[in-house]
This record gives structure tokens, C-alpha cells and sequence, in this order.
């Protein structure tokens, strides 16, 4: 069995596969002063409540956006199951010609969507990560990962408007009945959602049209499912792209 760890700003998010399947799927809380016996005893206690022998696991493989915890994960993991852990970054066999200024910057996260894109969907591609921000990822048609854009998260957004605004409440994130809010929270819920699936469509035709032919496009991320359903382009929506990404990445740097 393989351990997948997709390490990001709020959540770790793991798998665990046997062969191409994931047999579970778990979130642990980002936390930056947890140390790594810690993580050790989170990723043991979920690994157990699952009915997973570390034992059984013969390897790992993690992608990190947060490099202050790397270390504390690598002993975690090396703790848990007894090996390193694969690191995505410089260096690693990906598939893909990466052609953006400086290629040893591209993030894990984009990298790892980028592989599982192109290897699940096809070439071209462009692929949504709605998490902590908003990402997206752009492959040419002949396979070539040429960059992408950064934004502010559906929920970080949020946060920062409640955090700013006396009179708006915390709300909870789904589609309201109507584009046109008649009361404050549908107001809020049709500016999170239908302006992000708007954005998303936006971004993509200025996309297409920059690389000058159609691409596939592809929604990962917490809040990818409510979004992609909502956008007026066909999109395919992939809860599990990254570590299905981080899996393919494994494969490619231990055959």
C-alpha cells in the first residue's frame, strides 16, 4: 500500500492506496507548532481507525505548500510506518515539460494536479484547486505546464469580508436559489459561488483564447464540487486529483 500526503496552508490531506485504488481518505489540521511526534500520533490514530496496518504500507509521498512543516511530516511519516517519505519538488520525475521562468518554483500542488490532469484527462487541460487560495493550472496540448494564476480561496475571501464587515454574518457555503439575493446571507452565498463559478468561466475563456484552441477543464479542492456546478462551461469535477497525482508521481520516481 502507498501513504499520500497533500500538505497544505489548512488541512493535510491523506490517502492511502492499494494498487490504483484509495481505499481512505482523511484530513488532519495544518498546524505550525505541532511537532513532528505529533503529526506521528495523528497520522497513527487515523491510519487505526481505518483498519490500516502501517505495517502494510511499503511507502509515502508528500506534497508540501508548507515548508516550515516538512521536516516535522518527514519524521511523522518515517515515524508511523518506519521510511522517508518521497518529496515533491526539484529534481523529481514528473512527465511533464515544465515551462514557466524559474521551473524549481512551481508548487507542489500545481505540479502534482498537473500530472494526474494530463494523465487521467488528457492534454490540454486547465485545472481549479479551490482550497485556502485559488489556483489554476495551465497544460498546452503538447503536454507542456506553461503557468497559471494565483487568487484569494472562496472561504478565505469570505472570512476576510465577515472579518471586515460588522453587519455580515458567517454563513455556510452553498448555492442560493437565485443570482439576485433578497436577503443579506443569499446575497453573500450568490457572490461566493456564482461569482467564483463566473470567475472561473471568465478565467478560461481568456485562457482558451491566449492558447488559441479549447482545453478540458478540471475542478479539484474543498469547495470544487458546489463551484464546478455552478459554472456554465463543462467541467469535470475530481475530489481526489491531487492524490491521485501524488500516486502517479510515486510510481514514477520508484519503478
Amino acid at each position: 500500500m502507498l501513504l499520500t500526503l497533500d500538505l497544505g496552508n489548512t488541512n493535510l490531506t491523506a490517502g492511502v492506496f492499494r494498487g490504483e485504488e484509495l481505499i481512505c481518505e482523511f484530513r488532519i489540521a495544518t498546524d505550525r507548532t505541532r511537532t513532528g511526534d505529533q503529526y506521528a500520533a495523528d497520522l497513527l490514530a487515523m491510519l487505526r481507525l481505518y483498519n490500516i496496518d502501517p505495517a502494510d504500507i511499503g511507502g509515502a509521498i508528500l506534497g508540501s505548500v508548507v515548508p516550515s512543516l516538512d521536516n516535522a511530516f518527514c519524521k511523522a511519516v518515517s515515524r508511523v510506518i518506519g521510511k522517508e517519505p518521497l518529496m515533491v519538488g526539484p529534481g523529481i520525475k514528473s512527465g511533464i515539460n515544465i515551462r514557466i521562468d524559474n521551473p524549481a518554483q512551481l508548487g507542489a500542488d500545481l505540479l502534482v494536479g498537473g500530472v494526474a490532469a494530463v494523465h487521467q484527462y488528457g492534454a490540454p487541460c486547465i485545472v481549479w484547486d479551490l482550497g485556502t487560495a485559488t489556483t489554476v493550472s495551465v497544460v498546452d496540448k503538447d503536454g507542456a505546464f506553461r503557468g497559471g494564476a494565483i487568487m484569494p480561496g472562496v472561504a478565505t475571501s469570505l472570512d476576510s469580508l465577515v472579518s471586515r464587515a460588522s453587519l455580515l454574518p458567517n454563513i455556510r457555503l452553498q448555492a442560493p436559489a437565485h443570482v439576485i439575493g433578497t436577503n443579506s446571507v443569499d446575497s453573500m452565498r450568490s457572490g461566493a459561488v456564482f461569482g467564483t463559478a463566473a470567475m472561473v468561466d471568465g478565467m478560461c475563456d481568456r485562457i482558451v483564447e491566449e492558447l488559441g484552441y479549447e482545453a478540458k477543464v478540471i475542478v479539484t479542492g474543498g469547495l470544487g464540487a458546489e463551484i464546478a456546478a455552478c459554472c456554465r462551461r463543462d467541467t469535470v469535477y475530481d475530489g481526489q486529483l491531487l492524490l491521485d497525482g501524488l500516486r502517479i508521481l510515486y510510481e514514477r520516481n520508484t519503478k
